[in-house]
């Protein structure tokens, strides 16, 4: 920026020793003007300083990496960062200061994070699928230790998930750190390799996770015993495993800027409870409960079970270490049926042995020659399942409450196996299980479990109470899973009939359908034909049948229907396929039987029906027929089911059938077509 001098354009200003002497220097300089030569000045410092900075933060990288204090002995890490350093930045790093080197550290990781890119993890830092096998990375919680593993996840910028995405923050109380499961020294000795080999390392993590001594909660998620520096136990987030976090112990504490990079890219975990050696085991409950259900006698076996059904012997053996506290010798002698307060019904049940066993080699527990990954339940198929009720309440209804839960994935192992019996009810057998049942009396093999139940759950005669049952299972949800067994249609009564479904019936939505249930035997309507007219009448369409040996026949007919009715009797148990909304009519005979009118009373509730009660006079009974109106029948049923249930049942139950009085049993059916009548309404 020249101006003239005067004199011929000589330079305005010119250096000492250049021909010239000091007070033509100092002459030169008064003839600056002082505002342009001070502007100067602030430009040049302005300059300068933004190179500096410039260079400084350029070099960031090189310099945190190059005074990073990893050591060789974090599993080869320390090795893996020195050698990808530029050496050429060692001088830089000797230059600085203390404080400007930790400050150029956190610049040069941020920097690192944003600019890391593997294509391995997700913008959330968890796994993106590729590595699902190996997903965990521990981390300690929140306190001093954690504060220390944030400058860890900092310091490598792929534990912290680094991608070219922002990650969003975490919750400010839940602080985390990665932590590498403690390596030996000769571990870390053979553990110096090659800068940027990534997969050796990512093996050594499978391996460490990978150990006996590292448990597994939840089902997913390994565990590692860690704690931070206020002692607290352990979190678990999900990683890329191939992201190598460095040892928490070799990283010194850092400041609340690099923390807080850690923060926003850990995401926040439920912390997992430790399965170590501090957490006490589980103490030693008995086997099996003998007083709990009034119904049936169950046991209950976790671990190494082994079932040898050719002996009736189910075994439970000791794990290693188990002491007194947490595992006991026991006996017991089960009869898996629910009937045990009655011997006419037990006493052709099978005993099994149930018992726990300190060794693990025969004679004391057989050795296994199946091994299951599924839970088994044992039961027995005899007592009284011959009668329609009773294989509903003594067996298929237990066996929905206890396997349902299981979706499929259970066995079932039958001891008193009746083919036959099995036959009848294969579909729900198939429904209940994906595997092929279990003839358990005539099995030579040792099946081998992690969970056996001895003895089907049972709450009551026809009936589950959801307080209780798994899942909150009710009598709706028992219906409509034999429907869907059967492949039943209807799931809501009248109007919504389905035409021709499943039989050549004639339904029609103009009408409600009644099943007239008739026996072939005892407690039999002796005027059919009157009581089909007299439900004509009111409105019914009335379909009469017996029912056959096949299930699904009559229950493909009993879903076509909106309303049933019969005398007392397992005929009545075909309510499970009505549409919920019917009604069900039970006809109580002479005698004072009330109380086993409860078997349907309660339960055809309980399915979503309408229940209605006929209890007939003694007039309406065949009885009157056989014995004179006086006699103790009449007059004293008390008195006769006092002397047993064999007296009551040849009294009343075998020698009784019934004849309706259309007069008196009218108002009946017309409640019964008024409740339809409403709900299609509604």
């Amino acid at each position: 920026m020249g101006m003239d001098g005067g004199g011929g354009g000589k330079l305005p200003y010119s250096y000492a020793g250049v021909g010239h002497g000091d007070g033509k220097l100092v002459k030169s300089f008064s003839r600056v003007e002082p505002r342009k030569f001070g502007m100067g000045l602030v430009a040049g410092f302005l300059l300068v300083t933004c190179a500096y900075f410039s260079t400084a933060k350029f070099d960031a990288i090189h310099i945190a990496m190059t005074v990073s204090p990893i050591s060789k002995d974090a599993a080869g890490i320390g090795s893996l960062v020195s050698g990808a350093a530029d050496t050429s930045n060692s001088k830089q790093e000797l230059d600085l200061g203390v404080q400007d080197r930790n400050a150029l550290s956190k610049e040069g990781s941020k920097a690192e994070v944003l600019e890391k890119d593997d294509g391995n993890t997700s913008p959330s830092g968890t796994d993106s699928g590729r590595n699902a096998p190996l997903e965990e990375t521990f981390v300690g919680d929140s306190g001093d230790g954690g504060g220390v593993g944030a400058s860890s996840a900092a310091a490598n910028p792929a534990a912290v998930g680094g991608g070219r995405d922002e990650v969003p923050a975490k919750d400010d109380d839940a602080t985390t750190a990665a932590v590498l499961p403690p390596v030996s020294s000769e571990e870390a000795g053979n553990s110096t390799q090659e800068s940027g080999v990534l997969e050796d390392e990512e093996l050594q993590v499978q391996d460490e996770i990978a150990k006996p001594s590292s448990k597994k909660s939840n089902g997913s998620a390994a565990a590692v015993p860690t704690s931070s520096g206020n002692g607290s136990s352990a979190s678990v987030v999900h990683s890329d495993p191939a992201v190598l976090p460095a040892p928490v112990q070799q990283i010194p504490p850092t400041t609340k800027e690099v923390k807080a990079v850690a923060d926003q890219q850990i995401p926040a975990v439920p912390e997992v409870k430790q399965a170590d050696s501090a957490t006490p085991a589980r103490e030693w409950k008995p086997l099996c409960d003998l007083t709990s259900n009034r119904r049936i006698d169950w046991c209950e076996l976790d671990g190494d079970v082994r079932v040898l059904g050719a002996n009736a012997s189910v075994t439970l053996v000791a794990p290693p270490g188990a002491d007194e506290r947490t595992f006991r010798e026991e006996s017991w002698r089960i009869k898996p049926y629910p009937r045990k307060a009655d011997p006419n019904a037990m006493h052709k049940i099978r005993v099994l042995t149930v018992q726990s066993v300190s060794s693990s080699e025969p004679p004391a527990a057989p050795a296994c020659t199946e091994r299951h990954e599924v839970p088994a339940l044992v039961f027995s198929d005899r007592g009284y399942s011959g009668n329609y009720f009773h294989a509903y309440t003594d067996v298929i209804l237990p066996l929905f409450l206890t396997a349902r839960q299981y979706a499929g994935e259970v066995m079932l192992l039958v001891t008193d196996f009746q083919m036959w019996w099995i036959g009848k009810y294969l579909p729900v057998f198939k429904s209940i299980s994906n595997y092929e049942p279990v003839d358990l009396d005539n099995d030579p093999r040792v099946r081998c479990f992690r969970h056996v139940q001895v003895g089907l759950t049972n709450h009551d005669d026809f009936s589950i109470d959801p307080r209780r049952a798994p899942n909150g299972y009710s009598m709706l949800d028992f219906t409509k899973f034999m429907r869907t067994t059967y492949g039943l249609p209807r799931d809501v009564a009248w109007p919504a009939v389905t035409a021709g479904a499943a039989t050549n019936a004639t339904a029609s939505s103009s009408k409600p359908r009644l099943l007239l249930i008739a026996r072939a035997r005892t407690r039999r309507f002796v005027n059919t034909e009157e009581i089909v007219r007299g439900a004509e009448k009111v409105g019914f369409e009335v379909v009469v049948s017996e029912g056959e040996h096949e299930v699904a026949p009559f229950a493909e007919l009993a879903n076509t229907c909106d309303a049933i009715m019969g005398v007392h009797g397992a005929g009545l148990t075909n309510m499970v396929f009505l549409p919920t909304g019917g009604v069900v009519i039970q006809v109580v005979p002479l005698g004072g039987l009330e109380f086993v009118a409860s078997y349907f009373r309660g339960p055809s509730r309980d399915m979503g029906h309408r229940y209605l009660e006929y209890r007939i006079t003694p007039e309406e009974s065949t009885l009157i027929d056989q014995f004179p109106r006086d006699h103790v029948i009449f007059t004293d049923p008390e008195g006769v089911k006092s002397k047993g249930w064999d007296s009551l049942k040849g009294a009343y139950l075998d020698k009784q059938d019934v004849r309706l009085n259309m007069k008196r049993f009218r108002p009946t059916l017309k409640k019964a077509i008024s409740h339809l009548r409403k709900a299609k309404a509604n």
